[in-house]
């Protein structure tokens, strides 16, 4: 008798993780064609000088099933432009390349970051703390996202 689950193989990838701070932006699902629908969203992740902070764009696929439930969590707040910063782990970042159509930059060649989300360690929304996985790992809580359900 063979034993199936000796034959299986070892799978190897490079990751690349990206950690920061940003504002999360443009909660969306994204439906497609021939597939199943996913959520998408756009970080303004804090870069440079605190008093004179610049903000990189990354377009996100949420992949993580923990962050696509906080992310989910954080719709309301969004719809209601309140300002949503998040601690956060991004994975495989890549550049895409794009030519712009309309406004003064037509012609011009710009570029999109895109990554996955991976993780989201906090969230803040308009300077009040509404979720903390060092908060959660010291309560040992199995819902900590709870405190999320009316934020907007």
């Amino acid at each position: 008798m063979t034993n199936l689950t000796n034959n299986t193989v070892n799978k190897q990838f490079f990751d690349l993780h990206t950690t920061g701070i940003g504002y999360l932006n443009r909660i969306r699902e994204v439906k497609v064609k021939n597939g199943k629908p996913y959520l998408s969203c756009t970080i303004a992740a804090l870069r440079g000088n605190c008093q004179n902070a610049e903000y990189t764009y990354i377009n996100c696929n949420v992949t993580g099933e923990k962050a696509k439930s906080l992310v989910e969590k954080c719709i309301e707040a969004n719809k209601a432009n309140k300002k949503i910063l998040i601690s956060f782990c991004v994975g495989d970042i890549y550049a895409e390349t794009f030519v712009y159509s309309t406004g003064v930059k037509k012609g011009d060649v710009g570029i999109n970051l895109k990554a996955r989300l991976l993780k989201i360690s906090s969230i803040k929304i308009d300077g009040e703390l509404k979720y903390s996985d060092k908060i959660e790992h010291l309560e040992n809580q199995s819902e900590p996202q709870e405190e999320l359900s009316n934020v907007a």
